[in-house]
């Protein structure tokens, strides 16, 4: 078995900023990747636009070893992965680590069958990637219609109207003070004023529109 000789650097990459790198950070350590040499991208990937793998790519140099979590921290889909893949192992020279798949190692088998039943495992995990990610955002999208349909709202919960709206409103509507002049007397911004004012109304005749003066 061929070992790489090389520095050994880790990229991470989370999809949002809600989501946490610690569990891959402390594959990383486990692993005895130095701090310094563990790249992390904190951002989306839908442009792909991840400036510490663009640096990372910089600071690769032949003999050196890339590890990462799971093959889709390396793209997008399909076709970025197996694109990425190709660049760091025949234009670069680098070894790759998976850790969740240790059969993607190209540091062992460097020869043509093993060559070829990595790229062989290569092609189906990528491709298998990329079907999870297009399931769960169908999953997704099907929740959320199913819920739309059960009466769920989705956004911010409006604010309470303030005690003075009703009276305002009045008086708006029966033409004594401006749509201005209601909505500052209720605190508001005028355009939430209209807003709150079409929606106490339910749903104001298109012939007879609610309006601002």
């Amino acid at each position: 078995m061929s070992i790489s000789m090389g520095a050994v650097y880790g990229y991470i990459r989370v999809s949002s900023s809600d989501q946490h790198e610690d569990r891959q950070l402390a594959a990383m350590r486990k692993r005895g990747i130095p701090a310094g040499r563990i790249y992390v991208d904190r951002q989306s990937g839908k442009d792909f636009d991840r400036p510490r793998y663009l640096a990372l790519m910089k600071r690769l140099r032949p003999g050196d070893q890339l590890c990462i979590t799971s093959i889709d921290r390396l793209g997008r889909n399909y076709e970025e992965i197996q694109r990425q893949w190709r660049m760091l192992t025949r234009e670069k020279k680098v070894d790759i680590l998976v850790f969740d798949m240790p059969l993607l190692d190209t540091r062992r088998d460097k020869d043509l069958i093993g060559t070829l039943i990595a790229d062989i495992v290569l092609q189906v995990l990528s491709f298998v990637a990329q079907k999870e990610r297009e399931n769960i955002r169908q999953r997704q999208a099907e929740g959320i219609a199913a819920a739309r349909a059960r009466g769920v709202r989705f956004g911010r919960r409006a604010r309470p109207l303030p005690e003075n709206f009703e009276a305002m409103l009045a008086l708006w509507k029966a033409g004594r003070i401006s749509c201005t002049q209601a909505a500052r007397g209720c605190g508001m911004p005028l355009s939430t004023f209209r807003y709150r004012a079409a929606r106490h109304a339910q749903a104001p005749s298109p012939e007879k529109p609610l309006r601002c003066k």
